[in-house]
């Protein structure tokens, strides 16, 4: 089987079917890589082009904690996310109409994705119910019952102006036995897509991204795959995952979607960011991901690093005045001369425990580290040699790929990628599906 590299750009597919949305999007792919099923493409949005695979921060409430918009943008970052269930709150839909918008109200000039809205008030408030209708709960500032339904998501969202914007869901846990309840949730998720799609106002300017929903039922995932792709959105985001269920169960559900879903349109997982959970579900076809860890986890004082999370809090690192990771390109691991801050563990060892630029810091080089990463990924399927970039990335981060853990072994070698081989082997077996 030859490697599949598309160089030239591809018209926006949106155009070549009946019944299409009109979109501000347009998908341009590269490359794939000969073995697995990932990809390395081009995200094009009304601010601007997006290389992917990308991960993309969480700036909740119009703001990544500890960082201005100038160092997460310094950080190569070119799309982050909005949360719609806050900004509706605070500043609320009436500041964002005037204002014209949270791109002008944070001063962000890059693009922007926001949710809609929906899982928050399911995963955060208790007082919550779900029917056709919409989501009722009551307000968490003063009790008041409030409803969000699929037009008021739109509404909020349209008034946001993000770039991606999200199509609200019916959530429910993977981990919950009930599939009747499962299926009624995919059933509405797709009964509210098409509502969404009523209620866009911006089409030309927004993009509209359905969510595929079914819990870890691979048939009901399988159904509502075929009922989104026929509603022809600009882009596929698969939802309703990182709720706490087994990684191979998480690896059959990504892979079975991402079969089923359109070669020339993105495709977001939602909510996953540990770095090994990237790299495999890149694998399998995924090309978007956010994940409040990576910024959470500084706040606790940890860091990312090729080898694994450090607790920069502990007291071994108190008189470490390495970098915090060697040979990171970020500014804080960057040394003075080549026009970084130069600092070293010792020093947000220091700060960690007590003052807020450690989590700043930390937060810096975390985020940098998740862009960079997959920037890496991306570099490696262009150039054919993801399975070895795996095989090298497990063997960092585990000091042997051979003690990866069980998921992601099986999840790769289903994708043509043995861990468990040779690095010799692994070259001749990518040579074996070139040819």
């Amino acid at each position: 089987m030859q490697r599949h590299t598309v160089s030239r750009i591809v018209p926006n597919a949106f155009a070549m079917t009946e019944n299409v949305m009109p979109s501000a999007l347009r998908f341009e792919l590269h490359a794939k890589c000969s073995t697995t099923k990932a990809r390395a493409s081009t995200l094009h949005l009304p601010h601007g082009p997006v290389q992917l695979p990308t991960f993309m921060p969480v700036a909740t409430q119009a703001s990544l904690k500890g960082l201005t918009y100038d160092q997460l943008a310094a950080t190569g970052c070119r799309l982050c996310l909005n949360n719609t269930y806050h900004l509706g709150l605070k500043p609320g839909q009436a500041v964002l109409d005037k204002v014209g918008g949270a791109h002008r109200l944070q001063g962000w000039k890059h693009n922007l994705l926001t949710d809609s809205g929906g899982f928050q008030m399911v995963s955060l408030l208790k007082l919550a119910k779900v029917t056709e209708e919409g989501v009722r709960f009551l307000s968490p500032h003063d009790g008041t019952p409030m409803l969000l339904t699929p037009e008021h998501s739109i509404s909020l969202q349209n008034s946001i102006g993000s770039d991606i914007i999200m199509q609200l869901d019916d959530v429910i846990a993977t981990t919950s036995p009930d599939r009747e309840r499962m299926a009624q949730a995919m059933e509405r998720s797709i009964r509210w897509l098409d509502r969404c799609i009523a209620a866009h106002k911006y089409p030309e300017r927004q993009n509209l991204f359905c969510i595929i929903q079914g819990g870890l039922d691979l048939d009901l995932r399988r159904k509502c795959c075929e009922e989104m792709v026929k509603r022809n959105t600009p882009g596929i985001a698969i939802g309703g995952l990182s709720g706490g269920e087994a990684k191979d169960e998480y690896c059959k559900v990504v892979d079975t979607c991402t079969s089923l879903l359109p070669e020339n349109k993105p495709r977001y997982v939602m909510g996953v960011g540990y770095p090994e959970d990237l790299v495999v579900s890149v694998a399998l076809g995924a090309d978007m991901f956010d994940c409040v860890w990576p910024t959470r986890t500084a706040r606790f004082g940890n860091a990312i690093t090729p080898h694994g999370v450090i607790q920069i809090r502990h007291a071994s690192f108190a008189a470490d005045f390495s970098p915090i990771q060697e040979g990171c390109q970020c500014p804080c691991c960057l040394p003075k001369e080549k026009g970084g801050l130069g600092i070293t563990r010792a020093y947000v060892h220091h700060l960690a425990s007590k003052e807020t630029v450690g989590a700043h810091l930390l937060t810096l080089h975390n985020v940098h580290y998740q862009l960079s990463l997959m920037a890496s990924v991306r570099q490696a399927i262009l150039e054919d040699r993801f399975p070895q970039f795996l095989c090298k990335f497990f063997d960092d981060l585990y000091g042997d790929r051979r003690r990866a853990p069980d998921w992601a072994i099986t999840a790769l070698k289903g994708v043509g990628v043995d861990l468990l081989a040779s690095t010799e082997e692994v070259s001749i077996d990518q040579r074996h599906a070139e040819s």
